[in-house]
């Protein structure tokens, strides 16, 4: 793989997930480079002077009064560091851990942090050769960034803390010799470059966005199956019915659906059927799935634009010859487009728990009841329903927003704080949960469509049911479901259904 070549600027999230799942090499641009030595600098003429310049010759938050003797300069940033690595908890993943090690070298590429181009050069041999810090994930308030967890991160460049390195936890200095590198000594202001930034919550918000927007996907889909299995109606879908409507997101699920059930034959089975009206479930996911769609397309905005963004303090302007001390480092925009994630993916979720159970009650699927053949000596999906309302419950307790939870810090001084990792941590919860809730109706639709063969459902559809059952058999008597449900997360966490049903859609148009 080619390597990505930063500038601070043109990072997109998908080019995170190779980083920090696939190992894609990074490199830093020569332009890139030429902006940090500027601003280094800046800062070298500063530091060299008598006027007192936050973080660079003074204490930090509420000791920001406090001027620092030239003599103690290195003291004072390595000081920073050690005291602010407070963190506690689970570590970050991997992948979060290294999409926080290259949304960081991102910053600082950008040429208005003040770091010395060695320090950024650390980071970048740190993330190629697999030096990748602990980092525990929580402890973070996300007002003057992410700092607990980004002092964490920084332990490692100084040769301190602890890092992965070749499948085990070392010392940062073990981690740093064993890759043939050597910890930095760091120079003013280069501590607090470090650790200021939204880089944490970006870290844990942008993977969880990217599993959030595919899962999008696949409630169109696993809805689809139950429109099939339940023979519903395809009216509802009608291009001119969303036009009347023009929400963006109504109209791309609604072709979503459509492009899904082209061809079903299920369809035409009941088109003379009695039935008025199918339930909101599965008649309103244009308008219930689209809302959703629309909430992540604002957290992808968000996104796109935090982890190319300037978040020091102070910013260092080499070309004005100026350092300015702002608030680029409050998380709250973050915050809040990590709450609209969570919310977005409960909202999915919880319309895709009442189409499993218009599945299983046989009052309302015309069905056998729980989808099994000889009920009450089987239990059938029963307790997937079950296990799927547990996980829309807890999903919405998560969806308390965190973007208005501030609780004051660093004696007032930060009287005002986002929540940011708080925030990223939830919408990393309610993915797990969404996903496993969309497998639950996957798996379901699948043992409902097994009552209608042989008549096929529409292409989409039926690529999804023959891909589930080439995996995961029709369950004629009772087993242990968690088996199913595990196989069929698999089958959605690998991209493999999602890019199946995309072929099967595709080829059929081409």
């Amino acid at each position: 793989m080619s390597a990505l070549v930063i500038d601070g600027n043109t990072l997109s999230l998908e080019a995170i997930r190779d980083v920090a799942e696939r190992n894609r090499p990074v490199e830093l641009k020569a332009e890139a480079r030429q902006r940090v030595d500027a601003a280094r600098a800046l800062v070298d003429r500063v530091a060299a002077g008598d006027e007192p310049a936050y973080g660079i010759n003074t204490g930090f938050g509420t000791l920001a009064e406090v001027r620092i003797d030239k003599k103690d300069l290195r003291d004072l940033q390595r000081n920073l560091i050690v005291s602010h690595a407070a963190g506690v908890g689970q570590p970050l993943s991997l992948v979060e851990a290294r999409a926080l090690l290259l949304l960081r070298c991102n910053v600082l590429a950008k040429g208005f942090s003040g770091v010395r181009s060695s320090t950024l050069d650390l980071g970048l041999q740190m993330l190629n050769r697999g030096v990748i810090p602990v980092v525990p994930e929580r402890g973070s308030v996300g007002a003057s960034g992410d700092l607990a967890p980004l002092a964490h991160l920084a332990l490692v460049f100084i040769g301190e803390g602890e890092a992965w390195f070749d499948g085990q936890r070392l010392s940062g200095r073990e981690a740093l010799s064993r890759a043939g590198l050597a910890p930095v000594v760091l120079e003013a202001k280069e501590g607090l470059t470090l650790v200021n930034g939204t880089q944490a919550m970006c870290a844990v918000g942008a993977p969880a966005l990217l599993m959030a927007e595919e899962l999008a996907a696949l409630f169109d889909l696993a809805g689809a199956m139950t429109v099939e299995g339940l023979l519903g109606s395809h009216v509802p879908f009608r291009a001119d019915v969303h036009a009347v409507r023009p929400h963006p997101g109504h109209g791309l699920v609604s072709a979503h659906l459509r492009a899904l059930l082209e061809g079903s034959e299920l369809v035409k089975t009941h088109v003379d059927c009695d039935k008025v009206q199918d339930p909101y479930s599965l008649r309103c996911m244009p308008q219930v799935h689209g809302a959703a769609r629309e909430g992540l397309s604002f957290c992808r905005r968000i996104l796109e634009t935090e982890v190319n963004a300037g978040t020091d303090n102070p910013l260092v302007f080499a070309e004005l010859s100026d350092i300015v001390s702002a608030g680029n480092f409050h998380g709250q925009p973050v915050s809040l487009a990590l709450d609209v994630l969570a919310m977005a993916l409960t909202q999915l979720s919880s319309i895709s728990e009442r189409r499993v159970e218009q599945m299983v009650n046989p009052s309302l699927s015309g069905l056998p009841p729980f989808l099994a053949k000889q009920s009450g000596l089987n239990s059938g999906f029963m307790i997937a329903q079950v296990t799927a309302a547990a996980l829309v419950a807890e999903s919405r307790i998560l969806c308390h927003p965190a973007s208005v939870d501030s609780i004051p810090s660093s004696a007032g001084r930060e009287d005002h704080v986002s929540m940011g990792m708080t925030a990223a941590l939830k919408a990393r919860q309610v993915v797990e949960h969404a996903r496993h809730v969309a497998a639950i109706e996957i798996l379901v639709a699948s043992q409902a469509l097994d009552f209608r063969a042989p008549v096929k459902a529409g292409r989409g559809v039926q690529a999804a049911y023959e891909l589930v059952r080439s995996r995961v058999p029709h369950m004629a008597t009772d087993r242990e479901l968690h088996k199913d449900i595990a196989s069929v997360t698999s089958l959605l966490q690998s991209g493999e259904l999602l890019a199946t049903v995309r072929r099967a859609c595709y080829e059929a148009r081409s």
